[in-house]
């Protein structure tokens, strides 16, 4: 009799709460309880079973995984060659799922890659010899990994763009459409994976020479105008002159917490930027280094034991960060609650709370705070 692998999800038993105060030797621990999927983790596990239209995947040590319906319909070519103990990468698209397994996506999984990957090819530069699918009056469709993505004529190398009286519309299109069916060699510039975006452009070539002799004339420090040539999830890309570009971090971008450099910034406006690294013919740049660092002057205006408002801005294994002014964030340890589940409904984000300062050491930019209004029953 062969031996049946069940597929029933495994039950994770609770964690006990424990409250510990900050120093306690113990309280490492608690740092190092691992943090359960949430819906558009990307997690890893072996698949245990494959049985009718499903696929179980082990995921250690929150229980199983389930593939099916839809997502296995999508993901039915790749999961054909699959076989129980093989490691799977896939999305959490639901992490309470049917019957208690944590529902998973192949396909989304892999689109979140390709994203990823073009993000590491704006860095890279990475040239990519592509055919033009199609054409409009702004521009060439192009694809690159099963994505379209737009080449806009004011990206197109100085041999196709169009050249036209009087920018005439009708006569551009028609220039561009000669350009369908043959392959360009292009780059990727904007990579925007939730809105769906993916913009190239020709004008790459053997250009190290040049911008070895732009970068010279730049040095650490310097504050210059710039304008916006790209925004990705980690940044955005600053044109400070023909031929040379650089990237601001998205650490770099303000004092106050940003998670989509998307809703700050839009390809075309004019930033002013200080070079802050020129490093392997690259150059690094910061948009907040020439704002005032709110820390600087922040003990002139809060000291320990407080009680300031705060807005909780953001969530993390430690607990929620709560902003009491721009740039100026505390951490609210989970500790202070029964569970991570009774903070996020106490501490709702984006919603004002009242706390007291704990600790409050504004040259190294640390603040612990905690909360002083009323919590949940």
């Amino acid at each position: 009799m062969s031996e049946e692998i069940s597929t029933k999800p495994k039950v994770v038993a609770p964690v006990a709460t424990i409250h510990l105060s900050e120093g306690h030797p113990m309280a490492g621990l608690i740092d190092s309880i691992p943090t359960p999927p949430s819906f558009g983790d990307l997690v890893e596990g072996t698949i245990i079973a494959i049985s009718r239209g499903r696929v179980y995947v082990d995921l250690p040590p929150f229980g199983s995984g389930l593939i099916y319906g839809r997502e296995y319909l999508n993901a039915a070519d790749v999961l054909r060659k699959a076989n129980p103990g093989d490691m799977i990468s896939a999305k959490v698209v639901d992490p309470a799922g049917r019957d208690g397994y944590i529902e998973l996506s192949l396909k989304e999984a892999r689109q979140a890659a390709i994203w990823g990957e073009a993000e590491i090819a704006i860095v890279a530069q990475t040239p990519y010899s592509l055919v033009v699918e199609e054409a409009n009056k702004g521009g060439l469709i192009l694809s690159w990994q099963g994505i379209q993505g737009f080449l806009p004529a004011s990206q197109l190398a100085n041999e196709h763009y169009p050249r036209v009286p009087e920018g005439d519309k009708d006569k551009i299109l028609g220039e561009l459409m000669q350009l369908i069916g043959h392959p360009l060699s292009v780059r990727i510039i904007t990579a925007d994976a939730k809105e769906g975006k993916l913009i190239f452009s020709e004008r790459v070539g053997n250009e190290s020479e040049e911008k070895a002799s732009l970068i010279d004339k730049y040095h650490v420090g310097d504050a210059v105008e710039g304008e916006v040539t790209g925004i990705v999830d980690f940044g955005v890309f600053v044109k400070l002159e023909q031929g040379l570009e650089g990237l601001v971090h998205i650490s770099e971008l303000d004092w106050g917490l940003v998670e989509d450099p998307h809703t700050l910034f839009a390809v075309g406006d004019k930033v002013r930027v200080k070079v802050i690294e020129i490093k392997d013919g690259k150059v690094s740049l910061s948009i907040k280094a020439l704002k005032e660092n709110p820390w600087h002057t922040a003990a002139d205006r809060y000291k320990k034991g407080m009680e300031v408002p705060g807005v909780v801005i953001k969530y993390n294994k430690h607990g929620a960060l709560a902003s009491i002014e721009e740039g100026v964030a505390g951490l609210v340890h989970v500790s202070e609650f029964a569970s991570p589940q009774e903070l996020r409904e106490t501490l709702e984000l984006g919603k004002t709370y009242p706390f007291s300062i704990a600790l409050f050491e504004p040259k190294d930019q640390r603040m612990t705070l905690t909360y002083a209004g009323k919590k949940k029953a």
